[in-house]
């Protein structure tokens, strides 16, 4: 029998965290906020969203959905952008996609300021997360980590492979994935042979959203399988990459969808958003400092 690796506890205990610190911060007169920028219709952007508005609210802190619509520009997102960058009172920012076909989304990502950069989008943030710096790292990827920690499942020493190249989850969860020892294999639309990138991993990670992509010939006998897939259906379902029904049993441990990496993702981006609330009011009463002692004060 397949391990279900729910995330509902773990998601659950960063909320926890997260609320003793926002707490804290609303004390000192600093509600923590963040700002989702969307630009589309699309149903499953419309679940998940909602999903990240009702996990801040359940913390403590301010979330605001700013809804361009489906038709606005490279120009009009990016306004909002740089001026959600220069609000002090705005501590995290979310450019949530799919985007409006023709938008340039690099100087999108370019345009969020990289401390409030709380989904790890901006370049300089996939920079320093290679690099091994302090940043805030995407936050699915993370909640792939977070996941394992969490089951008791190590990286270290290990074969993952990680279906998907994305700057969002793919590539991330790879170099994170090696900062944890693992040897990894990254696999994507031009692999000719999917099944002989994956099944003697010892970890899979699946993340291109393709309901089903993922069957028992991919899966190892035994090994963790990470369903980061989430494809909203016309009736109003979830589901992921992987055939939960045909790797059950072959696969040792798996996620599920909905309830796996999904609820982890979205506390850590609360968690990411309370976090840099606390570095950037550090920052401003640092500044203040330096600044009264420039004058004399």
């Amino acid at each position: 029998m397949t391990r279900s690796l729910g995330g509902a506890e773990l998601a659950t205990s960063i909320r926890n965290d997260a609320s003793v610190a926002a707490a804290a911060l609303t004390d000192l007169g600093i509600r923590p906020r963040l700002a989702v920028v969307l630009a589309t219709d699309d149903e499953s952007t419309a679940w998940y969203v909602r999903s990240i508005a009702a996990a801040a609210k359940r913390t403590g802190i301010l979330c605001d959905i700013v809804d361009l619509g489906a038709s606005a520009t490279t120009g009009q997102i990016h306004g909002t952008l740089v001026e959600l960058g220069h609000d002090p009172d705005v501590h995290g920012i979310i450019l949530q996609t799919p985007l409006p076909d023709g938008t340039d989304l690099d100087a999108l990502r370019e345009a969020i300021n990289p401390a409030k950069d709380v989904d790890g989008a901006n370049p300089v943030s996939l920079g320093r997360l290679v690099a091994r710096l302090p940043a805030f790292a995407p936050a699915t990827a993370q909640a792939v980590i977070a996941l394992l920690d969490h089951h008791g499942i190590s990286p270290h020493g290990r074969t993952a492979a990680v279906v998907g190249r994305s700057t969002v989850v793919g590539s991330p969860v790879a170099h994170l994935l090696v900062q944890r020892n693992a040897t990894v294999t990254v696999c994507h639309r031009h692999t000719t042979d999917l099944i002989a990138g994956t099944r003697d991993a010892d970890i899979l990670v699946v993340a291109v959203g393709i309901p089903g992509l993922i069957t028992a010939d991919h899966v190892a006998d035994g090994a963790v399988v990470i369903d980061v897939g989430t494809t909203a259906t016309a009736d109003g379902r979830l589901l992921g990459d992987v055939d939960a029904a045909a790797v059950d049993g072959r696969a040792g441990a798996l996620t599920p969808v909905p309830g796996g990496v999904g609820p982890v993702t979205t506390a850590l981006l609360i968690a990411h958003t309370v976090d840099a609330a606390t570095t950037q009011h550090a920052q401003s009463r640092s500044d203040s400092v330096l600044a009264g002692f420039r004058s004399g004060v």
